[in-house]
Order: C-alpha cells, then structure tokens, then sequence
C-alpha cells in the first residue's frame, strides 16, 4: 500500500483503498468461479450494499473521481477478479447515463445500479466494429414516438446476466462516427435476445445481444440523438484508465504470490529466492508493477483536474496491460507445474490477464493514440527552422 503516499492521492483515496481492501479480505474469500453468472449478480448486490458502488455511480450532483475508481479495480482484481469485473462493469455499464442522461433517465437507472438492486452493460461492439467502433451496423429507426432496434452485438459483459443494456446503434445513412445514438435498453424488452452466450478464456458473462424489430421509447435515448459515438468515447475515455488499473492489481498479486512461493520452494539444497536468475526476474517484476502504477495513477490524477488526459491514458492502459501479462507469465514460470495446474491462482491469473490487452481498445490501438497525440503536439509546439 506504499503508493497511498504518492501525491497523486488525497487522505479520502487512501481510506477508501484501505477500507475497500478490508472489506475484500472479509468478504471475497469464497467464491466459485464454476457459476461467473450467479457469482456476480452476488457480488454486485454485496458491493451494493456495502456502497462501494458509490464509487463508479455517483450520486446526483456528484463527479466520477477516476482516481478512486481505479483504486477500487487494482483493490479488487488483488483479491478476485470476478468482483473487479462486477465493480467495473457497473460503472462502465451506466456510465453513459451517469455522464450524459437527463434528470429523467439517471432516476430510472442509477439508483438501482448503485445499490447493487440492477445490473448494467456496455453495448458497442459488433463483430465487424471492435477496434473499429465507428463501422458499427446495428439500426435505430425512428418509429412514432420511439425507435426500432435491427442488429448484433457481441463480447458484451454482463450480456445475459443485465437488467438493462446501453446499445449504440446508427440513427442516420452517416458514415463512420456521425450519426450514432445511445438508448436504454431494458433487458425484457421484446425483441431482444440475449440467450447467446459466449465462454471467454476467463469465466465472465459474456453474451451476443440480437435484436430484432426491438421497440424502445423516444424518451430511453442517452444524451442528444446523434451523439452516440461521442458518448461512447467519452464514456470509455473515464474508464479505459481503470483497465490499466485492474492489470496493476493482477500484476500485484502476482508478484506477492511469486515472492511467497520463491521464499519457501527447496531447490538444489537452496530456496528459490536465493538464486541470481529469481532475482533478477523479481526484480523486473516489482519494476514494471511501480512503473504501470505510476503511470496508471497520472493518468486518472490527470482526468480528475479536468485536463485532456488522452495521451496519458492510452499509455497507462498500454504498458499495464502488457506489463501485467509479462508479470504473470513470470510468476506462472516460478511456479514450474504448479503455475499451470487448473485453480492455481497463477494459473487463474495468468487466463484473467489476457483479456485486458484486447478490450476498450487494444494495444495497438493506444499506440497509434500516443503517437497521433504526440505527433499532434508536435506540430503545435514545433519550433521555426533557423533561417540563414
């Protein structure tokens, strides 16, 4: 809990971390991972009365704190990432509501979401629109006094399980970026089917959501018809920060679990841990673990001082992500056997890690944000070339 000191926290971050990580270690000790559905509707209502979902829904009138948000996810993903899957997924579920929903729409979703009563999803990708969001085809026509809904969408979290969905679908014959609308979408609403579901490599609820001549109200649209694909970014743009954050609590765990294991493994007469080549690869694993939280950390100090915080972002998210998966595979190396033998937490680790270099963005896509950003302040700041 070092970190808690750096500057980039104020004393109400470090009670939150504190308290959140006690309540994990009381109440996250059992869990089975054979039933992901049933698992997170639990611990969604338990985070819920517990009010950790203040955090990530905040109350009318109140802010998203990106700071503390990641806190929650690298506190959570430490101890089971199943509950930091079911925290975050709330928060990104709504979070187009949370920042863009009238009065009208946050008082029909949010309470519930916050209490832990409702759960919510995040419905942009398609199978030919993943890194691509903008290519999306699922249509929203206008119908009388709402909208019909013809489409797919695919690799959505909490799809099967969710009490509402917020689907972004074209509303114009618009290209690209232009012309896409966010709604509410209650999961009963005829004509969506959610029952096609998806086994991930980490035991998530995943599902296709097809829908088929799906009528929703006019009054279920999220923000300003038209605007979706800005809500979308924007929305992503608070949370893809609190991705890089999950990476850093897998990597810190499994950075403890390798020094534990190093320190007791009889090997040659000797411990693991007394060996050079041990050292060396703990070493560079407690590096990356500082330099991810370091970076992770500016970029959520950065969003809440209200400054653009795309470049920090896209390389927090990056280097975790990626170092995470470096970690892991470390730690799974010390382990020898025991780090793929099925329930081993490295090996758990080690399935749960992959993910994150691919969703909200994969690396390759935060590669071309850094270098579109940075060439772009380049360009601004460029100095004249010396005339002779």
């Amino acid at each position: 809990m070092q970190h808690l000191e750096w500057p980039f926290f104020d004393d109400a971050h470090r009670r939150f971390a504190a308290d959140l990580a006690a309540w994990a270690d009381e109440n996250l000790t059992a869990v089975d991972h054979d039933d992901a559905d049933a698992t997170c509707r639990r611990i969604v209502a338990e985070l819920g009365r517990a009010g950790w979902l203040e955090v990530c829904v905040p109350a009318e009138g109140a802010k998203l704190d990106v700071r503390a948000i990641c806190l929650g996810r690298e506190t959570l993903a430490q101890r089971e990432p199943l509950a930091d899957f079911a925290f975050a997924m709330q928060g990104l579920g709504c979070g187009p509501i949370s920042l863009f929903g009238d009065e009208a729409i946050r008082a029909r979703y949010l309470p519930r979401v916050r209490s832990g009563e409702a759960i919510a999803a995040f419905a942009l990708s398609e199978t030919g629109a993943g890194s691509d969001a903008a290519a999306l085809t699922t249509r929203a026509r206008p119908d009388g006094d709402g909208y019909i809904i013809d489409g797919e969408k695919t690799w959505i979290s909490n799809g099967g399980i969710a009490d509402f969905y917020v689907v972004f679908a074209r509303t114009s014959e618009d290209e690209g970026s232009r012309g896409i609308t966010a709604f509410a979408v209650d999961a009963d609403t005829p004509g969506l089917d959610a029952t096609a579901r998806i086994t991930s490599i980490a035991p998530h609820p995943l599902a296709t959501l097809r829908f088929a001549a799906c009528r929703v109200p006019a009054d279920h649209v999220v923000g300003a018809p038209g605007e979706g694909f800005k809500i979308a970014m924007a929305t992503l743009d608070v949370f893809r920060a609190s991705v890089a954050a999950a990476a850093l609590g897998f990597a810190r765990r499994a950075l403890a679990e390798a020094l534990v294991h190093s320190r007791e493994r009889a090997l040659f007469g000797r411990h693991l841990a007394d060996m050079q080549l041990t050292q060396a690869a703990l070493a560079e694993m407690a590096t990356a673990v500082d330099a991810s939280a370091l970076l992770t950390y500016r970029a959520a100090w950065t969003h809440d001082r209200g400054e653009s915080a795309t470049r920090e972002v896209a390389m927090a998210k990056m280097f975790a992500t990626e170092s995470a998966q470096r970690v892991v595979d470390r730690a799974v190396q010390l382990f020898g056997a025991l780090g793929v033998m099925h329930g081993h937490i490295a090996e758990r680790l080690y399935r749960e890690v992959r993910a994150l270099r691919i969703y909200e963005g994969a690396t390759e896509i935060q590669q071309l944000v850094v270098a579109r950003e940075l060439l772009g302040r380049r360009r601004e700041t460029a100095v004249p070339a010396r005339r002779t």
